[in-house]
Formats: structure tokens, C-alpha cells, sequence
């Protein structure tokens, strides 16, 4: 009976330390890092593919 009562205060325990881990990780992914590399990122699908070319498209 005494094993399982421990068992059962691990698992809780386990429960609340994954539980803040989460928070933690979304607290810093969204509050700490900022939006600045977000909006960087966000534009990459919109950026010129031709930077490093010398005019020329590249298509055919």
C-alpha cells in the first residue's frame, strides 16, 4: 500500500515539473526570443531568388 502511495506522488510530482517545463518553453519562445525573428523568418517565402544572380531569372 505504501509503494503505490509513492508512486502516486511521483507520478503528480512528474506531472507538475513536465507541466512548467511546457510554460517555460512557450515563455520563451514568444515572450523572451521576440517577434523580430519571427517577422525575419515569416518573410523567407518572399524574398528575391535572385540576390546573388546577375539579373538573369534562372527559369529555363
Amino acid at each position: 500500500m505504501a509503494i503505490e502511495h509513492i508512486f502516486d506522488s511521483a507520478s503528480s510530482v512528474m506531472t507538475v515539473i513536465s507541466f512548467a517545463t511546457f510554460c517555460g518553453i512557450l515563455l520563451w519562445t514568444f515572450v523572451l526570443k521576440g517577434n523580430k525573428d519571427f517577422e525575419t523568418q515569416a518573410a523567407l517565402p518572399f524574398a528575391d531568388d535572385n540576390e546573388d544572380n546577375t539579373g538573369e531569372s534562372g527559369h529555363g
